[in-house]
């Protein structure tokens, strides 16, 4: 039985690959800031941006498990606010969230990953490529992930793959939609949370052993749409 690690799973995009994975026989651990209610899967409660907390999260793995064969990088946290105003410690704590903390993770856990042939997932944003106004520090932690991707791959390979995906607009909230919510994107509607857990459960199997180091936009074709104002 395949086991994975979800930073950033107690809920949103995170909950629903943590269910996707469990439906499909895994042994899920979730890892979070607040208690995981994931039926299924085992909460642990760190935080990501922290090096101790990460060493021990992994050092736990090892000693209870004793393997890795899935890493899935989704914590994430956004300051919206004029670059003038943003701190330098809102900064920092959104690329210490965001960024840094995938390079912890992974660091931490290469060695269970290289023994099992395992893989990798981040889960990074269309806002690598595109952006809404005072959204400085989310876009660059979002960007140096998409880059952190593809220098991992190259670094860990081949004995471990890793791959992003980058969301566009995915429906987590119960607020409801409008019918221009959909039609706005050519894929004719909003992307769910259950469309980035079956990508993500993709790239972590062995269906997807030849692919590494890319890049997934799933944004229902919006980053190609060409938006003028009338």
């Amino acid at each position: 039985m395949a086991l994975y690690l979800i930073t950033g799973g107690a809920r949103g995009i995170g909950a629903g690959i943590a269910r996707r994975l469990v439906a499909a026989g895994g042994t899920v651990i979730i890892a979070d800031k607040e208690k995981a209610q994931v039926d299924g899967a085992r909460s642990v409660i760190c935080d990501v941006s922290d090096e101790a907390q990460v060493a021990s999260l992994l050092m736990g793995i090892e000693a209870l498990d004793g393997k890795l064969n899935g890493l899935v990088c989704n914590a994430g946290c956004m300051v919206r606010k004029p670059v003038e105003t943003l701190t330098l410690e809102e900064w920092n704590n959104v690329l210490a969230t965001n960024l840094t903390s995938t390079f912890l993770l992974v660091k931490a856990a290469a060695p269970l990953l290289r023994a099992a042939t395992g893989a990798v997932v981040t889960i990074t944003s269309t806002r690598a490529h595109m952006s809404e106004p005072n959204t400085e520090a989310y876009a660059a932690s979002k960007g140096g992930l998409v880059a952190l991707t593809h220098a991992l791959a190259v670094s860990l390979g081949p004995e471990i793959r890793v791959n992003c995906i980058s969301p566009g607009w995915i429906h987590t909230s119960s607020e409801p939609l409008r019918p221009e919510d959909h039609a706005q994107h050519p894929a004719g509607r909003v992307g769910t949370v259950e469309d980035i857990a079956e990508l993500t459960a993709f790239l972590l199997s062995g269906k997807a052993g030849f692919i590494t180091g890319a890049e997934f936009v799933a944004d229902g074709g919006m980053t190609r749409k060409m938006i003028y104002a009338e």
